[in-house]
């Protein structure tokens, strides 16, 4: 070999070491949750090399991660085009075609993951949800257990599990199978150092029980009406939750105390979360406990509601047409005013909006449907929702809190 070309392949492995170390940081950035650097490094990385695919395959996995669905599915698309041999880009590419609601080719990308890697837990459980989504239960359940097979301790794969035996009925399993929700890295550390022990339903006719609302707004209203259960059991319960919720949940039979803040809880000897009572009490679909409409909003602001509201121009009808836009499924709940336009030719009808906040994305459309009134400003917290509700006929709702707090009060 000439000296030159001698020189030219020692800059050639030089500049393909300086690439493989400085993915190395960005894949290191990213598992640390620095999101920022990876992605400055990625670029970096295209600087010097266009189109590099393992710098355009992180970018997009980076991009889904933060909501940009369809520049991480591009960006993923590009690097797979370069090289069809990384099976972990198959495996998010298909993550990110199943949130886009593009199912034959998340089962099919999921596919190609576990083609390139046989029998790799984390695929079983990429491809487990794709099928799930697509409604193939069965050969759903048959991934998330070959997953399990594998990686018995495989939390996303047991939640999965536990998720789809619910919706079946099979609510013993089901219920356990949940508990592991609690094992998923997003759900690690959100909880304070708890300084009590875990309930594990015994009686406490002595001391106090603190019960937390661990779960969204939608769902701590869903879990709440177990808490009389739990009061039966101890002395007093006291009751964690958002400032939002505490006027609704703060009044509910059996709990003592509530608050929205850590440092204010008193002493306790035990605390459990709300979503984890059905798990305790066994409970069956026949086992609901209490009334149906077990919340009930204040009686002078279901009065002042109807004040603000003034006459009625024939039934009053609320909508809600969007979810937290955060949620990880928002974009498959979620829908744009302007879809809920043919309602507002119903004669008879008076549309309340109840939406907190408008999406700026609706607002055009907000101001073009008749009569339509922004209330948000005045929903401070769930206690005003719930007065507004009850004033209401009839609620029109994707699934979000508004639909859970009109099932708990029996609207």
């Amino acid at each position: 070999m000439s000296a030159a070309a001698s020189s030219a392949t020692a800059v050639a492995d030089a500049r393909a070491q300086a690439l493989r170390e400085q993915l190395q940081r960005a894949e290191q950035a990213m598992l640390a949750k620095r999101i920022g650097e990876a992605t400055g490094i990625c670029q970096d990385m295209l600087e010097s090399a266009p189109d590099h695919p393992p710098a355009l395959a992180l970018l997009g996995a980076i991009a889904g991660h933060r909501g940009d669905l369809p520049r991480g599915i591009a960006l993923l698309e590009q690097a797979i085009g370069a090289d069809r041999t990384v099976a972990s880009w198959f495996g998010n590419l298909s993550g990110l075609y199943r949130l886009e609601a593009r199912l034959p080719e998340a089962v099919a990308t999921a596919r190609e993951a576990l083609r390139l890697q046989p029998g790799h837990a984390r695929h079983l459980v990429t491809l487990g949800k794709a099928l799930m989504d697509s409604g193939e239960h069965t050969e759903a359940m048959a991934a998330f257990c070959g997953a399990l097979a594998r990686e018995p301790n495989h939390a996303e794969a047991h939640l999965a599990v536990g998720q789809m035996l619910l919706a079946r009925g099979e609510f013993q399993p089901g219920w356990r199978e949940y508990e592991w929700r609690n094992q998923l890295d997003q759900a690690k550390g959100t909880l304070p150092g708890m300084v009590a022990a875990a309930w594990n339903g015994m009686q406490l006719p002595n001391d106090r029980l603190l019960l937390i609302a661990d779960q969204g707004f939608g769902d701590s209203l869903q879990f709440a009406r177990f808490i009389p259960l739990a009061a039966a059991r101890c002395q007093e319960v006291l009751l964690g939750c958002s400032a939002d919720l505490m006027p609704l949940l703060g009044q509910l039979p059996g709990v003592g105390r509530s608050f929205s803040r850590w440092n204010e809880i008193p002493g306790h000897a035990a605390y459990c979360l709300l979503s984890s009572l059905p798990f305790l009490f066994n409970i069956e679909p026949d086992d609901l406990p209490g009334r149906r409409d077990y919340v009930a909003a204040d009686p002078d602001r279901i009065a002042a509601w109807a004040a603000r509201l003034g006459i009625a121009r024939g039934r009053r009808v609320g909508i809600a047409w969007a979810g937290r836009p955060r949620h990880p499924n928002d974009r498959r709940r979620s829908m744009p005013l302007a879809s809920l336009a043919p309602l507002a030719a119903f004669a008879g009808w008076q549309f309340i909006s109840l939406q907190k906040p408008v999406p700026p994305r609706d607002q055009a459309a907000f101001a073009a449907w008749p009569g339509l009134v922004d209330h948000s400003a005045a929903l401070t917290d769930f206690g005003e929702t719930a007065a507004l509700l009850a004033n209401l006929d009839l609620v029109i709702s994707v699934d979000t809190a508004i639909l859970h707090l009109a099932g708990a009060m029996g609207r």
